[in-house]
């Protein structure tokens, strides 16, 4: 077990060292001029090139890549073009309002793929199946930017009982996360439909029913205990995608996450707050799946026998 934990580290840091380069060669590739940016065009050429000196933005790009890394290994994220502070104070509040939304949003998908998915199971072929498996085509069919509206169409516009946009209420969290969790939740049920009917025609099933236990104890002792590794794997790989699509929510419904921050600092030319933002998901998506590698050679000793 301890040689599986330490080749999946070992492969996180590779990877991780990866998607610094990249983000780094993307942000400093794209067209325009920061420096311009922040001066305005009306500046000197000297002025312009005094600050671009202080920046370090004059530097080969391999040195500027150097000092970017190792500003990184001490928890040093840079300082925001825009706003002047640091970025690591920045993106705090912004991180822990994603961590909320993201949380809800993968909370609503359990709530709601779980049930799902085992009555489509349990009701094989019939109009309870053929439901839950419609719900499922249209949650991953429906895009974020066409849900939201949607629902701030109709609960807030029409009904009015939440809040348009914002963070003001607790109550702001809801439509966000609906539309963020809905997709989670189709493919969530999904696979616990799939797994559901793969288990219960297993022997131990059968054997289960034999000896008279409740219908209701089969299938939550010993049917979704079992059909657990498959639904934690899922649930690792869209935690990472639900960090992704909160961009595009983020954006629909003012949400003040991360989202809303790499949009604003795109709109800016804010490259520092950028490279931070798409660095942060990125690592984020990573490590949750490292630890969900991990996770699941725990849950089944026989994965990490097969390595």
């Amino acid at each position: 077990m301890l040689t599986f934990i330490l080749s999946r580290l070992f492969s996180m840091v590779t990877v991780v060292i990866g998607i610094i380069t990249l983000v780094f060669l993307l942000i400093h590739l794209v067209p325009g001029d920061p420096v311009q940016v922040m001066l305005g065009e009306t500046a000197t050429i000297v002025a312009q090139e005094e600050l671009r000196h202080s920046l370090g933005l004059d530097q080969p790009l391999h040195t500027q890549w150097w000092h970017y890394f190792t500003n990184l290994l001490q928890g040093d994220l840079g300082t925001s073009l825009h706003s002047k502070e640091p970025i690591v104070e920045k993106i705090g509040k912004p991180l822990w309002e994603t961590a909320k939304l993201a949380i809800a949003g993968l909370f609503l998908a359990i709530l709601i793929a779980l049930p799902l998915g085992s009555l489509a199971a349990l009701r094989k072929d019939t109009a309870w199946d053929s439901g839950a498996m419609l719900f499922s085509l249209l949650g991953i069919s429906i895009p974020h930017f066409w849900l939201g509206p949607l629902l701030i169409l109709l609960f807030s516009l029409q009904l009015k009982w939440l809040p348009v946009s914002g963070n003001e209420e607790w109550s702001s969290i809801i439509l966000p996360a609906i539309t963020l969790g809905t997709a989670l939740a189709s493919i969530l049920a999904r696979m616990v439909r799939a797994t559901l009917l793969e288990i219960l025609n297993e022997d131990y099933i059968r054997t289960a029913r034999a000896k008279g236990l409740r219908e209701s104890a089969v299938i939550i002792h010993h049917a979704l205990r079992n059909a657990s590794l498959p639904i934690i794997t899922i649930l690792g790989l869209q935690l990472g995608a639900l960090l992704g699509g909160a961009v595009i929510t983020e954006t629909v419904f003012a949400w003040p996450g991360i989202g809303q921050l790499t949009v604003e600092s795109i709109q800016n030319r804010d490259y520092p707050v950028v490279q931070a933002c798409v660095l942060l998901i990125s690592l984020t998506y990573v490590i949750i799946n490292t630890f969900t590698d991990i996770l699941y050679a725990w849950l089944d000793p026989r994965v990490h026998y097969r390595v």
